[in-house]
């Protein structure tokens, strides 16, 4: 049975971008190993690699976890070695 800690313990991700997005934001860095237990700590973890992205991150994109879109769910637990995709959200009219 997972203790209270596990259950809350950050664990490694990967963190996926655009090649547009991460020219535009990450100095053309497309890929991140980050500690995170959730969308809110991916976001958390992103901006303070790059102070400001957080709010990039919310407002342009959508989620992909492990090749699945999600909406998204700041609590939504990310899988132990997941990969988390950051898609620029397509906007119509």
């Amino acid at each position: 049975m997972e203790t209270d800690l596990q259950a809350v313990a950050p664990q490694t991700v990967r963190v996926l971008f655009t090649g547009g997005f991460s020219r535009r934001y990450t100095d053309g860095i497309r890929e991140f190993e980050i500690e995170a237990r959730t969308v809110r700590g991916v976001i958390s973890a992103m901006d303070r690699l790059y102070p400001g992205l957080g709010e990039h991150l919310e407002e342009e994109t959508s989620l992909a976890v492990n090749g699945v879109i999600h909406e998204v769910v700041y609590t939504q637990i990310i899988p132990a070695d997941a990969e988390v995709f950051f898609i620029p959200r397509i906007e119509g009219g």
